[in-house]
């Protein structure tokens, strides 16, 4: 049923067979996320970090139609420097492979299509969230429903700060989805290590956590979970100066009428404007930092199931 639909490049499709270590990498970033050539050079990093660290990176994203689960370098390439390349979550799949476009892949997405490859660990900035002042917007990003329905790990900076934070982790509960610490009792806010908020469980080794993974999924819980691995300490942003440079980018964004799918990209150029490029230096650790903990994940729950 998938055939025609899921390319998987030949390495991936190798290490799938072989049962080896595959980290999912999203492509939004790479889109939607970085300006040209710091996108693609990022991508690229993050790719070779996770080879560093003993898996097999499979970027992931729809181009003409395809769902692709490891992009080759000039696949890479073209979608850093490409127009017109839509920010794809699941309402999108469809009309984007009928359409036979090209679809930067959010959180969400990104989990169905590593889970359709059987990918099981994916890396990311942050995830998505409940927005503020989603009491009467009901504004909340379709990454916390995939995260309560799709078997995929999704090592993150825990949710963007310009989230409700609080309201994000009561979703997450509601929907049964665990949200673990690595080295952290504090659930992380993207730029910054602590949002004052707490995670449900603390983990401090790969190992721990790969355990965890394999008996929820043994025990069929479906769904995913979050690991919420901070900045490291050297990259991360004073804490006043973040909140107020969000606060600040929501104000505008209220005032232009910005919305919806939109708010998230306008929101971190924003946010990146006023702190004068230091919030995509801080970003950019981050992403190298999570697809670290990814591979080791990876790599730790590959040698549970040999």
């Amino acid at each position: 049923m998938l055939e025609g639909y899921l390319e998987i490049k030949p390495e991936v499709k190798e290490a799938l067979k072989e049962g080896k270590a595959i980290v999912g990498l999203e492509s939004t970033i790479i889109s939607h996320g970085m300006p040209y050539p710091r996108n693609v050079e990022t991508a690229l990093s993050v790719e070779r970090i996770v080879r560093e660290n003993g898996a097999v990176p499979a970027t992931i994203a729809i181009l003409q139609g395809k769902l692709k689960v490891g992009l080759t370098k000039e696949e890479i390439q073209y979608l850093g420097k490409a127009e017109n390349v839509v920010k794809t979550s699941r309402r999108d799949i469809p009309f984007i492979v009928a359409k036979k476009l090209d679809g930067a892949t959010t959180v969400a997405s990104t989990m169905i299509i590593a889970a359709l490859a059987g990918v099981k660990v994916f890396a990311t900035g942050g995830i998505g969230g409940v927005h503020r002042g989603a009491q009467q917007t009901f504004d909340i990003s379709a990454d916390l429903q995939e995260l309560a329905h799709t078997n995929v790990a999704v090592v993150c900076a825990g949710a963007k700060s310009i989230l409700d934070i609080g309201l994000t982790l009561e979703y997450l509960e509601t929907q049964g989805v665990p949200v673990v610490g690595f080295g952290t009792n504090d659930f992380p806010a993207f730029y910054t290590r602590r949002s004052g908020y707490k995670v449900d469980y603390r983990v401090d080794s790969a190992e721990e956590l790969a355990a965890a993974l394999k008996a929820k999924w043994d025990l069929s819980l479906r769904g995913g979970i979050v690991v919420a691995n901070p900045v490291p300490e050297q990259y991360e942003m004073d804490y006043n100066t973040i909140t107020e440079a969000i606060n600040q980018a929501v104000k505008e964004a209220d005032e232009k009428g910005i919305k919806g799918k939109e708010s998230t990209p306008f929101l971190l150029a924003k946010v990146k404007e006023i702190t004068g490029g230091e919030s995509l230096e801080s970003n950019i650790a981050l992403v190298y930092n999570n697809a670290m903990v990814a591979a080791q994940l990876a790599a730790a729950l590959a040698k549970l199931e040999e």
